[in-house]
């Protein structure tokens, strides 16, 4: 019984949408169900565009040891170990 009003509601809805639709004057967005229409493609305006020093990039960070990244693994068991205990 539920289920049959679940169903009997979404297809009132439906309909409902499909009416709105229809009376708004949005055909073909009923029959087609073209709901975005695709605007052409147009070239951005040219604009001025003032002199503005630009900022140098910053350094590469230096990667780090195979001894920090052993160290750190150790740190991450260790508390993994710890949290897994308590």
């Amino acid at each position: 019984m539920v289920f049959e009003a679940i169903v009997f509601g979404v297809i009132v809805l439906a309909v409902g949408y499909w009416a709105t639709m229809f009376l708004m004057g949005r055909r073909d967005d009923v029959l087609h169900g073209k709901f975005v229409e695709e605007e052409p493609a147009a070239e951005p305006p040219a604009r001025f565009m003032p002199h503005v020093p630009r900022a140098r990039p910053a350094p590469a960070a230096p990667q780090p040891n195979k001894d920090s990244l052993q160290a750190l693994l150790t740190v991450i068991k260790r508390d993994l170990h710890d949290a897994a205990r308590s």
